[in-house]
């Protein structure tokens, strides 16, 4: 099996494709505008009512430059939006290496395309949780799974993806990219990375905690009796 190993990196990326997907949408109405205003030709993936959001924001001009992830991937959505975003495509886009053949040859192979970009905060846990009398099945159901994952896999990759969680980035990244012609560089996109994961490590923690302070008795909240 080949391995990956790292030849070459670029310090300057264009951020040209982004995946959106976010449960806090603030700021979206700065943001999104001027993600186009400093290209034009930008596309955005986007699922659920993040979806609906930005489509509300752009109005006629979403036709050119938003895409449903269901529509990129074809495969819709689940049912109650339980996934949405775990496909290969998108995996393959947001791990992939510009200098590595083989990944390249896997990009073209299933249509896919490399994004530069993952714009993505999490499902509200922590302020489930802080709700009177909130049932294990509430925050179960509060605890996310695809975002984390985008998060980790752009982070990982931050030699190419740029890993946003946090929308009073906004007003920075989109400054940053006006000055550099559309692109991030690798400095940027490291110490985006860097908060990117330790905004998962809270949430983890969170949750970790949250079990932790529950009996086991508790879990017989998170289903009905069949009597």
């Amino acid at each position: 099996m080949a391995k990956n190993i790292v030849e070459k990196i670029d310090d300057q990326v264009k951020i040209k494709t982004i995946l959106l997907s976010v449960s806090d949408k603030s700021g979206l109405e700065a943001f999104i505008p001027g993600l186009i205003e400093v290209n034009p030709e930008i596309l955005i993936l986007s699922t659920g009512g993040t979806y609906g959001k930005i489509k509300e924001i752009l109005g006629k001009k979403a036709d050119a430059c938003l895409k449903q992830v269901s529509d990129y991937t074809g495969q819709p959505e689940t049912q109650g939006g339980l996934v949405k975003t775990l496909d290969f495509k998108i995996y393959l886009g947001l791990l992939t290496e510009t200098y590595n053949e083989a990944h390249q040859e896997d990009l073209k192979r299933t249509a896919a395309l490399a994004i530069d970009m993952v714009v993505v905060n999490l499902y509200p846990f922590s302020e489930t949780i802080a709700k009177e009398n909130v049932s294990l099945e509430e925050a179960r159901g509060n605890i996310d799974i695809g975002g984390p994952t985008m998060i980790r896999a752009s982070a990982k990759n931050f030699i190419r993806v740029a890993s946003v969680v946090d929308p009073s980035s906004y007003p920075l990244i989109l400054a940053k990219l006006k000055a550099n012609k559309g692109s991030l560089s690798l400095e940027d996109r490291f110490e985006l990375a860097q908060k990117a994961f330790e905004h998962t490590a809270i949430y983890d923690r969170h949750i970790s905690r949250y079990l932790a302070s529950k009996p086991a008795n508790d879990i017989k909240s998170c289903y009905k009796s069949g009597e």
